[in-house]
Formats: C-alpha cells, sequence, structure tokens
C-alpha cells in the first residue's frame, strides 16, 4: 500500500478527466466522487474507477458535454433525461433539483433516465441531509446476479440509499448494494490480490468461489437470500422502468468500454419542517443515536455504531493520514496518467 493526500488525489483526477474532454465543473465532480468513496474507506468505489469511466468517454459510449435538465423545471415530481453522459452529473442535477422544490413544495422527486453509473449513492443523498431534508436514490445496474433460482445474471445490484441530519452527529447515511457484496468490492479485492469470503459470489458453473476473478466471471450472490432478488427487481421498477429508461439485462455497466448505459434512477428529497420543525427532529435523531450507541454489547465488541458513523470517522482519519492505495492500482494510475502527458502525485 501507498498513501497520497486526498487533496493531491482529488487535483489529479480531475486533471485526467479534464484531459479526456469533461468541462472542469463535471471532471472536479467526478474526481470528488470517487476521492470521496476512498476517503469513506469505500475503495471499490474509489479512484480504482477512474479509468473506466476514461474508457467510457474514449469509445463515445459517454457524452462527455451531455447537460441534464428536468423535464419541467420546478416541479415537484418530474422526469430528466441524462444525455447519455455522466451518472455523476445526472444525479447531482437531480438530487439538487428535488432539495429545491422540496423546499418549496415540501416533497420532490426525479426521476432520471438515459444516465450512467454514478459512483457512491450516499455522496447524493447526504446533499439532502445537509439540507434539511430527508433523502433517497436509487440506481439500477447492469446485470451481476441471477434470479432466485435461475443460473444466469439477469438483475443487477441495483443499489439504494438514504440520508438524514443527524443533530450533533454527521448524517445518519445508508448506502447498499442489493447482492451480498457491491461488485466493486470483488474487483478491489482483486487489485489487492487477496481472497473473498465464501458467501460473496459463485463462478460460471455455479459454483461457491472465494477467488474474486471467478467471482467477477461468474455470479454475485444477493443480500439475504430471495430478499435482495426481490428487493433488487423493485428498484430496477422505480429505477428503470418508471422513468423509461433501460431495465433488466438491458443495463450497460462502467465494467466495459462501450455500449450506451441506459442507467435509471429515481431521487427524492423529504423537507423534514414541512412536517415538524427540524430542531425537534434532530434532537431526536440524537436520542436515538444515544439508544443505540447505550445498547448492551456482545462479546468483543467495543462500540455500536450508527449507520454513516464509521464512514464519517473513516473520512477524518484518512484527510489526515491519506488514502491508501494498493499497488496496483497505484500503478495502473500511474500508466494510464501518463499516456494523458499526466503525472501522478504519487
Amino acid at each position: 500500500m501507498i498513501r497520497t493526500d486526498a487533496g493531491a488525489l482529488r487535483r489529479f483526477v480531475t486533471d485526467c478527466y479534464l484531459a479526456l474532454g469533461l468541462p472542469p465543473e463535471t471532471a472536479a465532480l467526478v474526481a470528488d466522487t470517487l476521492v470521496q468513496a476512498d476517503l469513506w474507506g469505500h475503495p471499490s468505489h474509489g479512484v480504482l474507477r477512474t479509468f473506466w469511466y476514461a474508457a467510457r468517454l474514449r469509445s463515445g459510449a459517454a457524452d462527455p458535454l451531455a447537460a441534464p435538465v428536468p423535464d419541467l423545471p420546478g416541479a415537484a415530481l418530474t422526469g430528466m433525461d441524462g444525455g447519455g453522459g455522466m451518472g455523476q452529473l445526472a444525479a447531482l442535477c437531480a438530487m439538487d433539483h428535488a432539495i429545491a422544490v422540496a423546499q418549496d413544495h415540501g416533497i420532490g422527486a426525479v426521476a432520471v433516465r438515459n444516465s450512467g453509473h454514478f459512483g457512491t449513492a450516499m455522496y447524493f443523498t447526504r446533499r439532502a441531509a445537509l439540507a434539511g431534508c430527508i433523502g433517497f436514490l436509487s440506481t439500477n445496474a447492469s446485470p451481476a446476479m441471477a434470479p432466485w433460482g435461475g443460473t444466469e445474471n439477469r438483475v443487477g445490484t441495483n443499489p439504494w440509499s438514504w440520508a438524514a441530519p443527524a443533530g450533533p452527529h454527521p448524517p445518519m447515511m445508508l448506502d447498499i448494494a442489493n447482492t451480498a457484496v457491491a461488485r466493486g468490492k470483488l474487483y478491489a479485492a482483486r487489485e489487492r490480490g487477496e481472497a473473498i469470503p465464501e458467501g460473496w459470489a459463485i463462478d460460471a458453473s455455479g459454483r461457491a468461489t472465494t477467488d474474486p476473478a471467478a467471482g467477477i466471471a461468474g455470479s454475485i450472490l444477493p443480500m439475504a437470500g430471495h430478499k435482495g432478488y426481490a428487493i433488487a427487481t423493485l428498484m430496477d421498477v422505480v429505477s428503470g422502468i418508471l422513468p423509461g429508461s433501460a431495465f433488466g439485462a438491458r443495463v450497460t455497466g462502467p465494467y466495459v468500454p462501450e455500449g450506451l448505459s441506459g442507467v435509471g434512477h429515481l431521487a427524492i428529497a423529504i423537507d423534514i419542517a414541512r412536517l415538524r420543525p427540524l430542531a425537534a427532529f434532530e434532537a431526536d435523531m440524537a436520542r436515538l443515536i444515544a439508544d443505540l450507541r447505550a445498547t448492551p454489547r456482545a462479546p468483543g465488541v467495543d462500540r455500536i455504531h450508527y449507520p454513516g458513523e464509521i464512514e464519517a470517522e473513516t473520512e477524518a482519519r484518512l484527510l489526515a493520514e491519506g488514502i491508501p492505495l494498493p499497488r496496483a492500482t497505484a500503478d495502473a494510475l500511474r500508466r494510464d496518467a501518463a499516456a494523458l502527458g499526466l503525472a501522478a502525485p504519487f
């Protein structure tokens, strides 16, 4: 492992995307989402993905100049065309619109079509929490698991996120895929040269595997068995079918360089103050967190965390210590940046 400063890494990734033709604001946004994932301790969605997106830009599969706008500006419920561009930009535009109209109408929802992979969902729902709203964001994804009882990948991980303000604490945030793990965690394990735990994936022959490469070529297992499959399917309904985007096996993921992505999202913001005073809500959130922390602990457990707390603590630590990068990831970033005439800061 090597360590690098978060600010330097963010500038480096931004420069890579500028060299690939993204406008400055979009380049900075995509870079920030990737570095933030690393800061939260989720390298599966971090700078490991920098040149996966780059390959799609180079091939023309993603439009660097897409400019998503709501179909009905100012409406509490609207669609939005992502323009085949970067999913991060579409998700940001959708969530910010949902927040703005929630502050006018109490609730805002944006159904996004023709978008792309947006990285970490709670990057965007956190914006709602910081604006005094409860935020929700779902997306569909390229097929990674088989329907319950099936043998061929037809269902995406289709992750979703909720976030809410938590008074004196960092926002409470949940961001989960409906598989045992996000597929990116297999890629991250492969980068580190590590085995994956049993129960994460099966190989192409349907056998349990601890080899991340075999799992990538096979299927990711659903979380909670049939329940994970069912939730993933419903997330495809609200993320893909509702906005009129691609769905099921028709979605193309960021792992391949060509093909229109067709990803869809659903962003919702609820203005808490329309239902009760925000200060009272936050006081109750603080009480909830105190109750959770005061729960008698199982043997070997030092403390109980609320959702999102570990990420907040990891961010604070890595801002001071630097972000760890596996050598394989660092070497790949150096190599691919050099092809753009750029030098890595590590």
